[in-house]
């Protein structure tokens, strides 16, 4: 490959990038559906292979490059038009809690643990689980949440409210997750098993094998989801 050659495949895969940027740099990478992102990446891989791999003619490349673009944008316009092939490519939105219960059989299906979905929440400002009715995981990987009645939002000086000042803990706190109990926020807490049994057994749960989540919020008060919740 001479010289000559090489600044004509530059010139062809930075032309082949931009053009691709400018028709898709419109969305946001979130906004982006998954289908959306692998394309990117592999029109990426052609136009580097083009560039630098000598065994890939200016020709073959050029194809290539017009071929996976003319691929791409035929899928998005089926996308476009085509409910049912939108829930092909991209799936349906998963409804992991449900009027205020965990459903472990969707955080399975979506790859989600208890971390991750407080993760997520927290990025809302909720901080814990107890404040939410509905939870739903969209197709582009972000959670929309319903609080519950009592917890949409208003200010405590909308109230007339003062601020407590005897809190529990400043923060609700994890005692189990995924049927395990944490036990360093046990102890930060200066509890032990005991405590956290009996805690249980005070809101009628009788085995701790029965409890997939609990935690402990700010007022003291305990938060529980039991295993295998069936809803009607």
């Amino acid at each position: 490959m001479n010289q000559l050659e090489l600044l004509l495949r530059i010139a062809i895969g930075f032309v082949a990038l931009f053009s691709m940027a400018r028709w898709s740099g419109r969305k946001e990478i979130s906004q982006m559906t998954f289908f959306n992102l692998v394309s990117a990446i592999a029109f990426g891989s052609i136009a580097a292979a083009l560039v630098v791999n000598p065994s890939v003619s200016i020709l073959n490349g050029i194809i290539a490059l017009l071929g996976w673009a003319a691929f791409t944008v035929l899928t998005d316009q089926i996308h476009l038009k085509s409910k049912k092939a939108r829930k092909l490519l991209m799936g349906d939105p998963v409804i992991v809690i449900k009027k205020g219960v965990i459903l472990e059989d969707a955080l399975r299906q979506t790859r989600l643990d208890t971390d991750s979905l407080k993760a997520m929440l927290r990025e809302k400002s909720i901080f814990s689980l107890s404040d939410v009715d509905y939870a739903i995981f969209e197709t582009d990987g972000k959670l929309s949440v319903m609080k519950k009645e009592s917890k949409q939002t208003v200010t405590k000086s909308d109230m007339n409210i003062a601020k407590s000042s005897g809190n529990f803990v400043p923060l609700s706190t994890e005692l189990v997750s995924d049927g395990r109990v944490n036990v360093q926020n046990l102890n930060k807490m200066k509890k032990d098993r005991t405590w956290l049994d009996e805690q249980l057994q005070q809101a009628g749960v009788q085995s701790l094998d029965d409890v997939f989540y609990a935690e402990v919020q700010p007022d003291g008060n305990l938060y529980i989801d039991k295993r295998n919740d069936i809803l009607h």
